[in-house]
Parts: structure tokens; C-alpha cells; sequence
């Protein structure tokens, strides 16, 4: 039967695709897949590795259009990602994006703090011959001072950057004016742990039983931790639309958070935000984390 059916399509003009074809996009270098260890030398995925090209892949769709837009508005882009890592994202969307559109003027910066991880992204991208991509060996409180850096930049993105380096990403985001913030945040451990330790002041509130159990904190802190970013953001200004990365069977870190800055009014989203903060009772160590505008600034950005 499978040997009727490969005879079949090979009359109708139509060759069965290579298996591995379809998870790659159209004039994506081989050559960079297999330096990242997502191919390997003969062209195969392993699952782990479709499952990681498949994510970027479906986070570039996403981002590619927003790229456009500031390109039609400035002409250059100046995109930063933090918590780099080993760069996936940020070597495939100059591939992807910065190799294709040669006319734009592009600049990619990587921030990672592990400098082995640092000196082979800067070897790849010598290599590779993307020279309008730089990978700085910086904290985030570092890298908003960094004389590298822009003092305004157009794009931030985070992709699966541990714990509170997400937040340290949209606090970089806040002080470089960026426009676009797109973020895919992963283990949300420090909200989770503060209702840990105030678990027991905070059982006088029957609120608190949506987190009394152990299983139950983990999951409402990285509930709760999402939402928190999601109001800091709108209380500076920005429009935020929360969706799905990929489907939950490629990632259980799904949750993808996209803003842009328009200059929205700030004072209510600035009030839930601080009404959850002492509501959870969590106010006192996480406000600096999850802060405001001063006073000030709410009550001029109100129509």
C-alpha cells in the first residue's frame, strides 16, 4: 500500500516533503540551526529541539510584524534581549528578519551575565558574519547605564528568562522608553515565596485559600506574578494583550505577554496594582519590583 501510495504522488508531480522540512521557515540558515544544536550535522530534529524551533519559530511570527512597524516609523530598529542565554532568539531573528532586510538598519543586543555563554555567542555571530548583532556581559541594572546601549531602544524581549530576570527586562524596558516589550516568562519562583512566608498572617482572609496549599501557591504565584506584570506595564502607559506562545503540548511555560507603548492613562491600572500588592499582603517586599509612576506623572497623563 505505501508503495501504491509513493507512486500515486509522484504522478500527481507531488514529492512527499522531507520530514523535517515543514519546521523550517523559508531561507532559515542550516548552517546557524546546526551551530545552536537545534539540527544536527545531518539535518535531523530530536524532539527537545523541534519543540525549541518550533517555539521561536511561532515567536518570531509574532514579533516580525511589530519589527515592521517601527522600521515604516524610524527606518532603524535597535532590539535588546535579555537573559540571552545561548541566543536562540536572538540569532534567529537576525536571520530571520535582519539578513532578509538588508536595507533596514538593525541592531541586536544580547544580555547575558554567564560569560562563557558570551564569548560563544560573540564567536557565532563573528563566524556567521552578523555584525550588527553584540552580546554585552551585563546585569540588567548595568546594561540601562550601559554606554553600548541607546538611551532609547524599540524593542525588549525576554524568551523564558528565569525567576525575576523578566522583571528586570520590563524595568530596562521602563527606562529605555522602549515601544514594544514581548515577553514569554518562565519559573515565577519569588512571588510564590513570599506567599509562602506570609501564608499564615494572610489566613485570616478566606482570599488566602486560593494559595493555602503548597501545589496551589506555586501555581497562583506564577498566576499572580504574570498579572502583576501585566498592570505595572499598563500603569506606564502601555496597551498589553496576553496570548498562548505555542500549544501547551510543546511548553508548559506558554504564557506570552506583548505590550505597546502608547502613552494610556496610568492612574487605575496603577491602583489595582497596588491594591493587589496589599491585598496579598506582599506590598512590602515586592512593591520596589512592581512599581509605579510617581503621583505626579498619573495625575498629568489623566484626560
Amino acid at each position: 500500500m505505501a508503495r501504491r501510495q509513493g507512486t500515486s504522488a509522484k504522478k500527481a508531480g507531488k514529492e512527499p516533503a522531507p520530514p523535517e522540512k515543514h519546521d523550517i521557515r523559508p531561507g532559515q540558515s542550516l548552517e546557524l540551526l546546526q551551530e545552536l544544536h537545534i539540527l544536527t550535522r545531518d539535518g535531523k530534529l530530536n524532539q527537545d529541539s523541534r519543540r525549541k524551533l518550533k517555539q521561536i519559530n511561532h515567536l518570531y511570527q509574532f514579533i516580525e510584524p511589530l519589527l515592521e512597524d517601527v522600521r515604516r516609523a524610524n527606518r532603524s530598529i535597535t532590539l535588546v534581549d535579555h537573559g540571552a542565554g545561548k541566543s536562540y532568539l536572538g540569532f534567529i531573528l537576525y536571520d530571520l528578519y535582519v539578513r532578509q532586510n538588508r536595507e533596514a538598519e538593525c541592531r541586536i543586543f544580547g544580555i547575558e551575565t554567564r560569560d562563557e555563554l558570551v564569548d560563544k555567542s560573540r564567536d557565532l555571530a563573528r563566524r556567521l558574519g552578523f555584525d550588527a548583532k553584540s552580546f554585552l556581559n551585563l546585569s540588567v541594572a548595568d546594561a540601562i547605564h550601559a554606554d553600548a546601549i541607546p538611551q532609547q531602544v524599540d524593542m525588549v524581549t525576554a524568551l523564558h528568562a528565569c525567576d525575576t530576570a523578566t522583571d528586570d527586562a520590563i524595568r530596562f524596558a521602563l527606562m529605555k522608553r522602549a515601544r514594544f516589550v514581548v515577553l514569554a516568562p518562565c519559573c515565577q519562583a519569588e512571588v510564590a515565596a513570599v506567599l509562602r512566608r506570609n501564608k499564615g498572617k494572610a489566613l485570616a482572609s478566606s482570599l488566602a485559600e486560593l494559595w493555602r496549599r503548597p501545589l496551589h501557591t506555586r501555581e497562583f504565584g506564577s498566576l499572580v506574578t504574570n498579572v502583576l506584570r501585566c498592570l505595572q506595564l499598563e500603569a506606564h502607559g502601555y496597551q498589553v494583550n496576553v496570548t498562548e506562545l505555542v500549544g501547551w503540548e510543546h511548553s508548559l511555560k506558554n504564557e506570552l505577554i506583548m505590550a505597546e507603548y502608547k502613552d494610556l492613562p496610568r492612574r487605575k491600572p496603577a491602583q489595582r496594582l497596588n491594591d493587589l500588592l496589599r491585598m496579598l499582603g506582599v506590598e512590602e517586599e515586592l512593591g520596589s519590583r512592581f512599581f509605579t509612576p510617581p503621583e505626579e506623572r498619573l495625575i498629568r497623563n489623566e484626560p
